[in-house]
């Protein structure tokens, strides 16, 4: 079975957002690391984080995250 890719603007919308990991972490309720690999695309959130997270940014979590199947 293949196995899904992710593809993030996180780190894009963090920066016109002028946050660090760190604020952005807080704000979700994870750990910095969590979106560092988030960012790089090494790490596959839950539902609710993501969710979480695009709301932060006022957007979708389709807007935010892009699940393609390799």
């Amino acid at each position: 079975m293949s196995q899904p890719s992710l593809t993030t603007n996180i780190r894009q919308l963090r920066l016109m957002a002028n946050m660090t990991q760190e604020e952005l972490a807080d704000a979700v309720g994870a750990v910095r690391q969590t979106i560092a690999y988030l960012e790089k695309g090494e790490y596959m959130p839950s539902l609710a984080l993501a969710w979480r997270i695009a709301q932060i940014f006022n957007k979708s979590i389709e807007e935010v995250f892009t699940f393609t199947i390799l």
